[in-house]
């Protein structure tokens, strides 16, 4: 992976690497997916100052700019939710909220974005919908890079319970040696 990034702009390197996390995770993004990715790599790749951004301030502050800019903010807000969970999900531990926060997030950004546009329109609904697999090859990048997903035990737990994630299953069986239940969640009791 270190190769990679010292030459961000050979296009095959990236593709042939999400090809591969692809195989890893067991997903299989399809290739107007996979190009997305490896462009939001690249993109992303020397952005440092992405960090720093209040994402859910980001979200609600694309719809107070006009057509085109709110376009852009969601999108920019999407590709970084998906960053985030899917390369950083120890950023969603330093900012005390949930990895699925991000997914939540930058899914809800897709889908208002899909739904304000007419011709790329279907990308960004399949971005929505394929959100957690687009994660999951990016965690298996990470794995690639002989990382773990970066994934606490409690973070892979929650991820799964909360989305399926199967790289968040894989991890957190690696990291505990044991098969992960499922618990239901208790609801709150009535007050009359």
């Amino acid at each position: 992976m270190r190769r990679i990034l010292e030459q961000p702009g050979n296009i095959s390197q990236w593709q042939a690497l999400v090809a591969e996390a692809e195989e890893l995770s067991g997903v299989q993004l399809g290739e107007e997916l996979e190009s997305y990715l490896v462009f939001t790599l690249m993109r992303y790749l020397r952005r440092p100052e992405m960090a720093q951004r209040i994402l859910a301030l980001d979200f609600l502050e694309a719809f107070q700019q006009s057509h085109p800019q709110r376009n852009e903010a969601l999108r920019d807000v999407g590709d970084q939710c998906l960053l985030f969970s899917g390369l950083f999900p120890r950023r969603a531990e330093r900012r005390r909220v949930r990895v699925s926060y991000y997914v939540k997030l930058g899914r809800s950004a897709y889908q208002n974005l899909a739904d304000s546009l007419t011709k790329t329109a279907d990308l960004f609904a399949l971005l929505a919908e394929e959100f957690i697999a687009a994660m999951d090859t990016l965690q298996a990048i990470r794995v690639l890079g002989h990382q773990t997903t970066g994934l606490l035990p409690v973070q892979a737990y929650e991820l799964w319970q909360d989305t399926a994630s199967r790289q968040a299953y894989a991890e957190l069986m690696r990291q505990t040696g044991g098969q992960p239940v499922l618990v239901a969640r208790s609801k709150k009791p009535n007050c009359h």
